[in-house]
Parts: structure tokens; sequence; C-alpha cells
């Protein structure tokens, strides 16, 4: 009788303990989510703020230029930019990402999508992604101010400025 009931108790604290790691892993989950919440961020929308925009000026002959952002999201969610306009562009914008060729050579790659996670900064630069600008017929100067439409997935279309600047005034650090 008292093996038996030694088996039953053994049994018992098998079955608690591999009920208590389910029910601890849930309670860990739940006190994330209830300062996740607390703190705002649950289900809030992304924020997108877009800044810093800079044109490299083109050299004469060139038919196409640069353009970089800084772009914020201080949401909740994620967001995708998914296509970009520019008034005074000579052409269709396309967002492009630099990528390398086997002997260090470099290109262009263009990309339909970028994604800006919540509460991070998409960089724009050189060597990440930037956006291939048609340069327009009538050219641009130094400090001449570009407007460019920025269409999110979630957030919609964004308006920011970009100045044109001389390539070598930029510094991408």
């Amino acid at each position: 009788m008292s093996r038996l009931k030694g088996l039953r108790g053994r049994r018992l604290r098998d079955g608690a303990l591999a009920a208590l790691v389910p029910v601890a892993a849930c309670s860990v989950a739940l006190a994330g989510l209830t300062a996740w919440t607390g703190a705002g961020r649950a289900g809030s929308p992304a924020v997108i703020r877009v800044q810093e925009g800079k044109v490299l000026l083109p050299s004469a002959g060139v038919p196409e230029t640069a353009a970089f952002f800084h772009i914020v999201n201080e949401g909740g969610s994620a967001d995708t930019l998914v296509g970009v306009t520019a008034r005074r562009a000579g052409g269709e914008v396309t967002l492009s990402q630099h990528r390398m060729k086997q002997g260090n050579a470099a290109y262009r790659s263009a990309i339909d999508t970028v994604s800006v996670a919540a509460g991070d900064t998409l960089a724009m630069s050189p060597s990440g992604v930037d956006l291939t600008v048609p340069v327009p017929s009538a050219g641009w100067e130094s400090g001449d101010l570009v407007s460019f439409t920025l269409q999110f997935r979630r957030s919609g279309p964004v308006e920011a400025l970009a100045v044109v600047v001389r390539p070598e005034s930029v510094s991408f650090q």
C-alpha cells in the first residue's frame, strides 16, 4: 500500500511540474504584453517622419542622380515604403539598393519596397537604400529644393523636401 501511495505522489508531483512550465511561460508572456500595452505601444499605428532630404547635384550630362532621406517610425507598428514621386524630377523615381558583385564591383538594383520597423530609423545612403532620381531637362543647382512624396503602405503619402547638394559636401557616417 505504501508503495502505491509513493507512486501516486510521484505522479502527482510530475504532473504538477509538467503543468507548471507552460503556466510560467504564459505568465511571463502576459507580463511582457501588459508592459508593452501599458507603455502605449500595443496596436499603435506607424508614425512616419521623413527628414534630412538631400539630392546629389548631378554631373554634367548624367541623366540621373541619387536622393537620400532619414525615415523615422515613431509608432508601434512597422510600415513599408512602397513608392516615391518627385514633382521636379525628369521621370519616375526608383527605390534602389546598393549591391556588390565578385571582385568588389558595385551596382544599383531597383527594389519594390523597404520596411521601416516600429521605433526604428531608415538612414538612406549610397551603400544601402537610396532613391534614383531622373534629372529634369532644366537641371538643378546647388541649394534648390525638390519636393518628394513618399508613399507608405499603412501611413499613406508623406511630403518631404530635399535640398540639392554637391556630392563632396555630404557625409553619410
